[in-house]
């Protein structure tokens, strides 16, 4: 076995088949690369779906496990990888689409450098429109960043003498970078190979969606707790002072009307109302113009900076460390 492809999955059957549909149809040798599904939990769907899909599969090598209670992918990712064959460990996620050329164009450069402590990234490509919502414009960036699980790969040797990904990492959110930092903290080479192509489609959002995404700000803290220095060189250097002089401006603004001092009032809720339109309207930059996008925006935009920073110091607590 040269290749193990690792895909964490929980309650997407039908993003799952999808996916696995694609690795059926590598363009690599079967009895030379394996797909490993672990589901982050029990998962009723999942177990029934891959037994129909293994009856009928024409990948040979082809296995799926559950881990007993949920825990976030990065600890589903470990158990694939501790079931795993080959030499060479592939990541993608459930809801991605990877090349037919994806599994031979990793393989080829592992096989080019002779190391065995070495790590991969491939090129992620994201659909979406010319005006994409905001929702659609963050995944995108995904195009842009440096190491991704949804496009990565790493000798077996180079996972192990980094123990894996993080378990604290309870949710599918800075759980790469941390795995990333690792990798560079132990000065293993990471190759950006560009023929190693994922598409990750968007999926729709309900309304609103940003507001709950705001709930990974917890994890920063614990990103930064953990790798101070990559993390302000990788990730933010600066506090985002905009939210907290929007979360002033309201806060000064509502004292003032319960203490009757209207004028402090009127002028803290005029410069609260000004940071809040400038920060929708970086929002909108390139993104969607269409009066549904543009209340979201602004409705959000007001809800955004509190969440941020609510989250942002919980996570400071939670993990003692402190992050503006």
């Amino acid at each position: 076995m040269k290749v193990s492809v690792v895909i964490p999955t929980y309650r997407r059957p039908a993003l799952l088949l999808n996916c696995l549909i694609k690795l059926s149809k590598q363009q690599f040798a079967k009895q030379f690369y394996e797909v490993i599904v672990v589901s982050d939990g029990k998962d009723i769907e999942i177990e029934s779906m891959v037994n129909l899909l293994l009856e009928q599969s024409n990948v040979i090598n082809f296995y799926c496990y559950a881990l007993e209670e949920k825990k976030g992918p990065a600890a589903a990712r470990n158990k694939g990888v501790n079931l795993a064959k080959g030499e060479l460990i592939v990541f993608t996620d459930d809801d991605c689409l990877p090349d037919e050329n994806w599994v031979q164009s990793f393989w080829n450069t592992y096989q080019s450098n002779k190391k065995e402590l070495i790590a991969f990234t491939g090129k992620t490509i994201v659909p979406h429109k010319i005006a994409p919502t905001d929702y659609e414009k963050n995944i995108a960036h995904l195009e842009d960043a440096e190491f991704i699980t949804a496009n990565c790969a790493c000798t077996k040797k180079a996972f192990q003498l980094v123990k894996g990904f993080d378990e604290d990492f309870s949710i599918a959110w800075r759980e790469d970078s941390e795995f990333q930092f690792r990798l560079i903290n132990h000065a293993i080479t990471i190759i950006k190979v560009d023929d190693a192509v994922v598409v990750h489609p968007v999926r729709t959002a309900c309304w609103g969606i940003s507001i709950k995404e705001q709930k990974k700000s917890i994890f920063n803290a614990l990103l930064y707790k953990k790798h101070p220095e990559l993390y302000k060189q990788k990730i933010s250097n600066k506090p985002l002072w905009n939210y907290y002089f929007i979360i002033l401006f309201f806060t000064v603004y509502i004292f003032s009307v319960i203490s009757k001092n209207y004028n402090i009032a009127v002028s803290c809720f005029i410069f609260w109302m000004i940071l809040v339109l400038i920060f929708t309207i970086q929002r909108l930059q390139g993104t969607s113009k269409q009066m549904s996008h543009v209340t979201e925006m602004f409705a959000t935009s007001m809800i955004i900076p509190f969440l941020s920073v609510y989250y942002t110091v919980y996570g400071s607590i939670k993990f003692k460390t402190f992050l503006l």
